[in-house]
């Protein structure tokens, strides 16, 4: 099979993955639009439960039994992403797939599995931006979960109403995970069980701080009220700091992703304007060494370059 039908099966794959997660998409936004109408209108209690048909069950199924599997679970339950193990780990394998195709056809065979590694690397660093946004519209809602505790708690309810009265009043992921904090202590869990298990899947100092004050107040009684009304405060100017500083860094972190483009570029362009070139480099071990060198260099300047894009407020 010559470089045109490789680039066309890659670009086919790529195309069909990513129509796939465009549906998956589609699929999942209308599912959670209906529940939140439902919810709203009062109905979602009297008919059936809102949701999407799951595909490639089997997979998932068999997925799940292994160690690679539950560690995917545990990654996607962070992110809040509405698919499961086995959905994901077709998607990825469908990109990477492409991925080796595309850059086999277009550069040389030699970067069809470094494409592929890259691909699936990419996915890794998808679950883990995903979970930190999730983590970041999570602290953002902290306010407001300090303000209606704090209210709640005046008026002479106990901790476990109080949060489970937040989660009907705010929405996800607040919402979300104060739900999954209330059904377990409706299970008889204990309230600090509960919170501990919501700070390790959102870990951050603002939520640390919260569960503290909490857990110390369940178990030592004291003036919770004025408490958390001075953590209100204090959450809402972390608030504006994060935000002034992730302004501040967008320039750094939009450069961590420009170099690496910036060498695929020089590649394709070696490549259009010299047919064969990569080919040839990378045809002895020497070709081959410099280029995996060339690779490692720009990974370390973007990891170093998106470390100094991270400061901890």
């Amino acid at each position: 099979m010559n470089s045109p039908a490789l680039l066309a099966l890659g670009a086919t794959l790529l195309t069909g993955a990513l129509a796939t997660a465009g549906v998956h998409a589609y699929a999942s936004g209308r599912a959670q639009r209906q529940a939140l109408v439902d919810r709203l209108s009062g109905e979602g209690a009297a008919g059936l439960p809102a949701g999407r048909a799951r595909r490639f069950s089997g997979v998932d199924r068999r997925l799940r039994g292994t160690r690679l599997g539950r560690a995917l679970q545990q990654r996607l339950s962070a992110t809040g992403l509405d698919v499961t193990p086995g959905e994901f780990f077709v998607y990825v394998l469908a990109v990477v797939l492409a991925l080796w195709l595309i850059a086999a056809a277009a550069l040389a065979p030699f970067f069809g599995p470094i494409a592929g590694l890259i691909g699936a690397w990419s996915a890794l660093l998808f679950l883990n931006w995903q979970r930190q946004k999730r983590i970041e519209a999570f602290i953002g809602q902290l306010p407001d979960v300090a303000r209606l505790l704090a209210n709640a708690t005046a008026a002479g309810l106990a901790l476990r109403t109080s949060l489970a009265m937040a989660a009907e009043e705010l929405e996800a992921p607040a919402g979300v995970e104060l739900s999954l904090v209330a059904d377990k202590l409706s299970l008889g869990r204990s309230v600090e069980e509960s919170l501990d298990e919501l700070a390790q899947r959102l870990p951050s100092r603002e939520l640390s701080v919260l569960v503290t004050t909490l857990v110390l107040s369940n178990k030592a009684g004291g003036s919770v009220v004025s408490s958390l009304r001075n953590l209100t405060q204090t959450l809402e100017d972390r608030k504006e700091t994060r935000r002034e500083i992730r302004t501040m860094l967008s320039e750094v972190n939009a450069t961590a992703f420009t170099v690496p483009l910036l060498g695929l570029g020089s590649l394709l362009l070696i490549n259009s304007s010299n047919e064969g070139a990569l080919a040839k480099v990378t045809g002895s071990p020497l070709g081959q060494g410099l280029i995996l060198l060339s690779l490692g260099l720009y990974t370390v300047g973007f990891l170093v370059i998106r470390r100094l894009g991270k400061i901890e407020v």
